[in-house]
Parts: C-alpha cells; sequence; structure tokens
C-alpha cells in the first residue's frame, strides 16, 4: 500500500466500519480483535492473528482472538472461495491501522510530542524517554465506536516484522494433544443426539407405528424422539445409548425404496443429456462457420469427466444447540456462521436477533458439507428436548448426506494453424449446482426442509456468476487465444444433492483444459512447457511460475529410469490461475505406473503476491496437492438407482499415508509489495491435470474421465 492515494476501504470495513467491531482494549491490557472469517483447518486463523499483532504492534500471545461468533464479530460472509487472507484479513489488516493511528494520536497528546514522534513497539507507546504507555493506559481517550475513515496507512512490507515469516500454529497443540475439535465440546446438562436416516433420499416412509416409537423411547438412556416426516432423530443421556438406539431404530422402520435416480455409466457425460439452462460466459471473435477451414489447419477435440465428490471429512459432522426461552444459542464447524443464523431464524420463525451462532474448529471442511445441517438437526432436537444437545452424524451420514461436489463433463474442441497455435477454442461445461448453501437464499434450503411432511420446496438450482463462478469456475483458458467460445450448461435437475467442494468447477475446469494443452501440443509437435510458454503473451506472473516449476523439476533433463522393475515412468506439468483472479499455481508431476499408478515426485511452484504466513501457505499448498492427487486417483461417489452405495471407508477409498508422493517441493515467489492472494483452492486443478499429463507420458494412452484407476488404464489401454 506504498504511494500517495490510499485505496478504498475494504467492502467487510465499509459494512462494518465501527472501530470496536474488530477491536477491543480489555480492562487487563489485552486486545480483543474479532473476525468474520473462521479456523477449517487451514490456518486463517493465525494468519488474522499475526496480521492483527502485526498492524496493531504487539505480541501475538497478547492479543485474544475470536471469529465467528455472531454475537461480537462482523459479518465476513463464508469462509470459502481462498478469499479469507485476499478479503478478510485485510478488511481486519486496515481496520486495525485505523485503531492503531487513534491511539498513536491519544498518545502524543498524553506525552506532548507530535504524532510523528510517537514509536510503538509491542505495545508499548513512546517519544523518546523511558516513559511508555501501553494500550490499556490510553483506552478512555480512544474511542473505537467511530467509523473507520479509511486514511490510516497500514505498515509497509520493510515495516513490518511478523508477517511473512511465518508463527507456529497456536491451535495445533491442543488439537494434537486431545480437546481441541467440536466433538470434544461439553455444556452442562447436555445430551447426546443422533439421525435416524432413510436408507436414501428418495425412500419414502412406509411404516413407523406409535408401538415402534414406544420402543425407541424405552431403550435405556433414551430422553427425546423427534419425528416429523422422514426427518427422525434422538437423544439419549450417553453417547453410546443414542448410537445404540439409532442402530436399532432400522428394524422398527419400514421405507418403500423407488427407483428415483437415473442410470448413469462409468463416467460423467450422462449430465448431457439432461435439461440444462445454457448460457456463454465468454467469447472472442469467433471464425466464420461457412468459411473453408485452411487445408494445414488442424483440429482436435477430447472430452473430460469427473465424477461426484464426497467430502470425506475424517471426523463427521458435530454441532450442539440449547434454548433459553426464546433464545437459540448454536455451537457449530459451518463455514458461515452469519449464514447459518440466517437459516435458523427462517426455520424457526426468529428474529435473527435472538440466535447467537458460535463457530468451533472441526475436523476439516472442504466446502459446504454437513456442518449446517448437523447444527439444524442440533437445534430442532434441543428444542422437543428442553435441554442442551451435542449431535455428531455417523460416517455412514456423512458420506451419503452430506452436499457432494458435483459430477461433471467437459468437452473442447480446437483448430491449430500451421504455426502449431491455436487458432480457435470452442469448450462447454456440464454441471450440476455447486452453490446450494442454505441462508443464501429468501427460503430454507436444508436436509431438513427436504425429509418433513410435507416437504418445502427448495430453491431453484443456480449458480453464481463469473469470475466467481460455481460449475463454470476456471472454465475461460488463463491463455491468449484470439478467438474463443465458453459455454455452460447448468442442470436444472440433480441427481444426487450438490454444492460446494473445494475448488468448485475449477477442478474439473482446470484438469480438461490442462490435458487438452498437453493434447494440443503433441499435435503441434511441442514440448507441452513450450506449447504453453507460447500462449502465454500477456501474463509474466504466469510465466514465471510456470519457468520457475519446470527448472525445480529440471523439466529439460532426460527423465530418471523407474524405481521399481517393469514400471513406466511419466512426468506432466499443468498451470492454472484460480478464478483467473486468484494465486498462479504450476506443478510438476512424476510418476510410475505398474498395475498402478504411484506419485513418485511433485514440485509446486504458487505466487500469491504478498506472503502473509509463509509456513501456513505451504501447508495449504501440500494439503491441496494430496487432496487433489486422492480425487483424482482415487475417489468417486457410487450410487444406483435408488441412492448413493459409497458410505464407509471401504467403498470411498481416500489416499492413504502410504500413498503420498516420495517427495513434495514448494516454491513461493513472494510479491511483499503486491496484494496477498487465495492459495486454498489453487493447487487443486494443475495437480490434477499434472497426474493425468504424466501417466499419459508414462504409458503413451490418455485417460480421461476421473478418477484415473487402474481399471481404467487398463481398458484404454486394451482400447488403445
Amino acid at each position: 500500500m506504498t504511494g500517495s492515494t490510499m485505496p478504498p476501504l475494504p467492502a467487510d470495513l465499509v459494512a462494518h466500519p465501527r472501530l470496536s467491531n474488530w477491536v477491543r482494549v480489555a480492562a487487563d491490557g489485552l486486545l480483543h480483535v474479532q473476525a468474520g472469517k473462521v479456523e477449517l483447518g487451514q490456518g486463517v486463523w493465525t494468519t488474522q492473528l499475526l496480521v492483527a499483532a502485526e498492524e496493531l504492534d504487539v505480541p501475538p500471545e497478547q492479543l485474544r482472538l475470536t471469529v465467528g461468533d455472531t454475537s461480537i464479530c462482523p459479518d465476513q460472509g463464508l469462509t470459502a472461495g481462498s478469499l479469507s487472507t485476499e478479503v478478510g484479513a485485510m478488511a481486519l489488516r486496515r481496520a486495525c491501522a485505523e485503531v492503531r493511528q487513534r491511539f498513536v494520536a491519544a498518545a502524543a497528546v498524553r506525552l506532548g510530542v507530535p504524532a510523528e514522534a510517537v514509536t510503538l513497539r509491542d505495545g508499548r507507546f513512546g517519544a523518546g524517554t523511558s516513559a511508555t504507555l501501553g494500550y490499556a493506559e490510553l483506552a478512555s481517550a480512544v474511542d473505537l465506536e467511530a467509523p473507520a475513515t479509511g486514511l490510516a496507512r497500514p505498515k509497509t512490507p520493510a515495516q513490518r516484522r511478523l508477517t511473512g515469516i511465518g508463527l507456529p500454529r497456536p491451535d495445533l497443540l491442543r488439537k494434537l494433544t486431545g480437546a481441541g475439535f467440536i466433538h470434544d465440546i461439553e455444556w452442562p446438562g447436555m445430551l447426546h443426539g443422533r439421525a435416524v436416516r432413510p436408507p436414501n433420499a428418495g425412500a419414502r416412509l412406509r411404516r413407523f407405528d406409535e408401538a415402534g416409537q414406544a420402543r425407541l423411547r424405552a431403550l435405556p438412556g433414551v430422553h427425546t424422539l423427534w419425528v416429523q416426516g422422514r426427518h427422525i432423530l434422538l437423544a439419549a443421556e450417553r453417547e453410546e445409548q443414542a448410537v445404540d438406539a439409532a442402530a436399532r431404530a432400522a428394524s422398527l422402520i419400514e421405507w418403500d425404496l423407488p427407483e428415483t435416480l437415473p442410470e448413469h455409466g462409468d463416467d460423467a457425460h450422462w449430465l448431457r443429456g439432461r435439461p440444462s439452462e445454457d448460457s456463454v460466459v465468454d467469447r472472442t471473435d469467433e471464425p466464420d462457420a461457412s468459411a473453408p477451414t485452411p487445408a494445414d489447419a488442424r483440429t482436435l477435440s477430447a472430452d473430460y469427466s469427473r465424477p461426484f465428490l464426497a467430502h470425506a471429512s475424517i471426523g463427521p459432522s458435530c454441532a450442539l444447540a440449547r434454548w433459553d426461552g426464546g433464545r437459540l444459542f448454536v455451537c457449530t464447524h459451518s463455514q458461515g456462521s452469519f449464514t447459518l443464523r440466517r437459516e435458523l431464524a427462517m426455520l424457526f420463525d426468529l428474529d435473527a436477533s435472538n440466535i447467537d451462532v458460535q463457530h468451533a474448529d472441526g475436523a476439516g471442511c472442504y466446502g459446504h458439507n454437513g456442518a449446517d445441517d448437523a447444527a439444524i438437526d442440533a437445534a430442532l432436537l434441543a428444542r422437543a428436548a428442553g435441554r442442551p444437545v451435542r449431535l455428531q452424524w455417523s460416517r455412514e451420514d456423512e458420506l451419503a448426506w452430506s452436499p457432494f461436489g458435483s459430477a461433471m463433463s467437459v468437452r473442447i474442441e480446437a483448430t491449430l494453424d500451421p504455426r502449431g497455435r491455436i487458432a480457435h477454442w470452442h469448450q462447454q461445461t456440464w454441471s450440476c449446482s455447486h452453490v446450494q448453501r442454505p441462508g443464501l437464499s429468501a427460503m430454507p434450503n436444508c436436509l431438513a426442509t427436504a425429509l418433513r411432511d410435507p416437504p418445502a420446496p427448495l430453491p431453484p438450482l443456480r449458480d453464481f456468476p463469473l469470475p466467481a463462478g460455481g460449475g463454470q469456475r476456471n472454465a475461460v483458458p488463463l491463455y491468449t487465444l484470439p478467438s474463443r467460445r465458453i459455454e455452460y450448461h447448468l442442470l436444472k435437475t440433480a441427481p444426487l444433492r450438490s454444492s460446494a467442494l473445494r475448488a468448485l468447477g475449477a477442478f474439473a475446469n482446470v484438469f480438461a483444459i490442462e490435458s487438452f494443452m498437453d493434447e494440443a501440443a503433441q499435435q503441434a509437435g511441442l514440448d507441452p512447457l513450450a506449447f504453453r510458454l507460447a500462449h502465454l503473451d500477456d501474463d509474466p506472473r504466469a510465466v514465471a511460475v510456470l519457468q520457475s516449476a519446470a527448472a525445480a523439476a529440471d523439466w529439460s533433463a532426460p527423465k530418471l529410469p523407474a524405481r521399481r522393475d517393469g514400471a513406466a515412468r511419466g512426468r506432466g506439468l499443468a498451470l492454472a490461475r484460480y478464478k483467473n483472479s486468484g494465486a498462479w499455481c504450476a506443478v510438476v508431476v512424476e510418476v510410475e505406473v505398474s498395475d498402478r499408478i504411484v506419485l513418485d515426485r511433485v514440485w509446486a511452484v504458487v505466487d500469491a503476491g504478498e506472503v502473509v504466513h509463509a509456513d501456513g501457505l505451504i501447508n495449504q499448498i501440500e494439503g491441496g496437492v494430496l487432496q487433489a492427487a486422492s480425487w483424482t486417483l482415487k475417489e468417486a461417489v457410487g450410487w444406483d438407482r435408488q441412492g448413493v452405495t459409497t458410505r464407509s471407508w471401504d467403498d470411498y477409498p481416500i489416499l492413504g499415508f502410504d500413498e503420498v508422493p516420495r517427495s513434495l517441493e514448494v516454491q513461493v515467489i513472494d510479491h511483499p509489495d503486491l496484494p496477498p492472494l487465495g492459495v486454498g483452492e489453487c493447487a487443486a486443478g494443475p495437480t490434477a491435470a499434472a497426474i493425468a499429463n504424466a501417466l499419459a507420458d508414462a504409458v503413451g494412452v490418455r485417460v480421461r474421465d476421473l478418477p484415473l484407476t487402474p481399471d481404467r488404464l487398463q481398458r484404454a489401454v486394451l482400447q488403445a
């Protein structure tokens, strides 16, 4: 933020301008900082702590940071879209800069010196003398109820002492030693809740009579049985009693199981035959369809797909709720405390001011998982029981009932000119919605409304438009293409419940684009690296990450021999800029292929502008690479005409510890003078495409439908 002109106030600070929304001074001298972006395992709590400590110039241990508490924190929207640092922490930085400026002014008056003469170090204000003042001593002279002006200048990169160097995450110790997650919280007098789910989403309740319900209520410890249509919840004094009662309910309830889902094949191209809302999301000059194609032009096309994907968090969703008269208190690991509060207000016909939602750490979150629905279950059951309730989903609930990341199908056609450059690009993406979160529409949009009797109408399926996007996120290639047409086909109905999962449509779109770039390079007779560089005319930062990744992997050197007898070795690369507005990321992967596909070495280079928390950034890239590898090689939601069939780790395997790459190197290109960019999701698409490109390089056969399982590879080899 150097230069004479200050940028405008961030939108979050405009919406919540009162400085006490962000910072308060406690009587004991500690600074209490509030923020809306929550910790989901990505380290953003530590990043926000660093930003606040830096701007207020206090040691981090002297801050008390609260996030996602609707009673005191500013509403910064969902913790999603890799925007926690890029948007959330930058609003906090500006707010803290304003607070610091006001305290400097107060210190100048107290010390009798100009404001420029005031120094601030480790929370103490001075003016060249031994006498110093702290925030608590100056608090009475500073009005933090005033709005931010936008005139305070944050520290320059040269003035920063904390950000960029990293900080051990304060939350890790309690998580590693126990009692660090929402699952560990105990409230006085609480009951333990469980849901009794239908066999699948289309099941119809045939019989659950009073006798059966009475038998459940009579089980040891059972306190409450709540039945509303197909939505069945129970609470018991002890957790094992609730688990036992939920299991016994299966023998007391009779269901009809109609075949309501469509047939589908081994890929997601069946999406193309369903009704869709069609749009052109991007286009430039298009060639005249009636004009003859030059004789020396080359055309190619390919189809790619990904299946429905589950969040598959290691810890299942959990929530706590209690009622105090007409007030509702909820503890959740949702991505959006305020959006959940809006959903609860609609469901219970309450004013939102009568609902307090507090965030607590969960065991990992990759988007719209079961956290919101678990919180709603807990609130319903607590009201019925008249006591606080801790409700936890089962593993089967989590895999079968959380929203999925949508299956997607992508078709790309291109024409290469005689020089081997892309002359025209036509891309089509088919997808279900990626944006069906509760609290974002004028009507409830949660599992409870679909299960009650009669079911409530749900909002129409939709996706955010670009630049954020849903299924069309990253559908517009990063490359210079003189002629292109990008179409998006959003399905009007979805066979399975789908919503936001890490990277949304960017994962499939980048996988398709970067796989196709390798195929086009082969058609042009060019090296994949050189082919990409030839199409990056106007993006020097993309060129830099691509060249850096290639250099780190020694791209031009001969491939090393395979480490296993009879294995083939391959190498692939891929590049993307997340949402075409976030961080740039290039990935190079080396694989060995025999009876299975083994990730050997991975190099990732990222340009995210200013690096606020280096260790956290690297962790995010490492985690993104590993999760994307799991999606690429193993994961797929299974379903038949009746419902979801993948309900345990046995039938929904994820990448194991023995399957991680032998080495994973992350290089960060730091630009301290540029705004920070989100990195949480930038590695997903490039990792998938780099693996697919490495596989094709190893065996000479391309597999275009995810996951890249040994069975699929074997079929592709036999058909080649």
